[in-house]
């Protein structure tokens, strides 16, 4: 073989694993699989229905709550494009449970893109950054003799940003709960809670469950600083540098794994952003906001492109709250700031009036407070107090 001919045969070599690699690091990176098998879906999940109970484990007591029984539910629930998926939620059953007592879906916050960041397994870390800050608040509701569900809302793929999933593996999650005779919960009445992340998943619960668990007996859903349009949370972004762009570029990765051949982000992005997706791919909040300080969606892109796909936007308003025609079954506590600088104000009220325009019980606060997680803090006290009063048999009040 002449010179000439090794050298086009090396060059074709190399071209086609550059053209591999190239295609390999384009792909969606899904997080590293769950360790524990637990968490694994079975062969035959298609064959069960929604909110059927794959199986449960009998957990450790946690020092974090005193007294609780720990039960950990695995269960069939629905992804986006309507696929089977298996996700779980952990139970905390109080010391003074009586069947048919309260059952609180409680939507912790998830900023996060890999197993370990879900709410099963942050209750049981070592890690001080990933602990439940929330336990105080909990153990006061165990001491009502609630039980508390805590789904673990992102699914089995860490799809962080993929709101509307979260509604359904809550939906599916209390559907579960209640099907485990042990539990006792089978005819308790079943409120939502969550800020943020969690508001996000409560807030579409509420939303879908009209078309998507019309038979589940929830009698309110307290909703706080929720990102109801992420569509305009993006424009308003825009391609300056920002100190949580880390969140924003996190939300991109979980909603490619969750929509990969709609919104195809990692085609999108340069060696920076690729390098930076890989440092992410497993990390939570902490880590997810270092690795994107202060960056800018020019750091890690390659192309501007899929900002104007209409593929790629409608996966965008897919998830967008605002943007959904559903209006919830159960009434709604709903509560923000009004200068809270990291979410648009104007899509909760807009939310909010057309849930009042269609006849939907709404009481709507504010709790000024340029911080967004000061304000969960500042609203948690009035949203447990109206979700007591619905399971008491209140009528909701509203000030639509």
């Amino acid at each position: 073989m002449s010179a000439s001919l090794l050298s086009r045969a090396a060059l074709g070599v190399v071209t086609a694993l550059t053209l591999a690699t190239a295609t390999v690091a384009a792909e969606p990176l899904y997080p590293a699989p769950d360790p524990d098998p637990f968490y694994a879906a079975p062969a035959d999940l298609e064959s069960a229905a929604p909110g059927d109970v794959l199986a449960t484990r009998p957990m450790p007591p946690l020092w974090s709550f005193p007294g609780a029984r720990v039960t950990l539910v695995k269960f069939r629930s629905t992804n986006s494009t309507g696929a089977p998926i298996a996700a779980t939620t952990t139970v905390l059953t109080p010391m003074n449970h009586q069947p048919g007592a309260p059952l609180l879906s409680y939507q912790h916050i998830i900023n996060g893109l890999g197993s370990k960041c879900a709410v099963s397994h942050i209750l049981y870390t070592q890690d001080p950054n990933l602990f439940v800050k929330e336990a105080p608040v909990l153990n006061a509701i165990l001491l009502r003799g609630w039980s508390i569900a805590l789904p673990d809302h992102l699914g089995p793929n860490a799809a962080y940003g993929a709101a509307r999933l979260g509604g359904l593996i809550t939906l599916d999650g209390i559907r579960a709960a209640q099907r485990v005779a042990e539990l006792g919960l089978d005819t308790s009445p079943v409120a939502m809670l969550g800020y943020s992340g969690g508001g996000m998943a409560t807030a579409w619960a509420a939303a879908l469950q009209r078309e998507y668990a019309p038979e589940l007996r929830i009698v309110g859903a307290a909703e706080g600083g929720v990102p109801m349009n992420l569509v305009k949370m993006i424009e308003e972004l825009g391609y300056q540098r920002h100190p949580v762009f880390g969140l924003a570029l996190a939300a991109a990765i979980g909603l490619e794994r969750e929509y990969p051949q709609q919104l195809p982000i990692s085609e999108h992005m340069n060696p920076a952003g690729l390098a930076v997706r890989a440092s992410i791919a497993n990390s939570c909040t902490n880590e997810i906001l270092m690795a994107g300080a202060g960056r800018s969606v020019m750091d890690v892109a390659k192309s501007t492109s899929l900002i104007e796909d209409p593929s790629a936007r409608g996966v965008v308003e897919a998830n967008s709250l605002e943007l959904f025609d559903g209006i919830p079954l159960a009434p709604v506590y709903e509560w923000h700031s009004p200068q809270d600088r990291l979410i648009p104000v104007d899509s909760i009220v807009n939310t909010v009036r057309r849930y009042c325009g269609a006849g939907q019980p709404v009481l709507s606060e504010l709790f000024p407070s340029p911080d967004h997680l000061s304000t969960a803090v500042l609203g948690a006290p009035a949203a447990i107090s109206w979700i007591d009063a619905r399971f008491r048999g209140e009528p909701a009040p509203s000030n639509c």
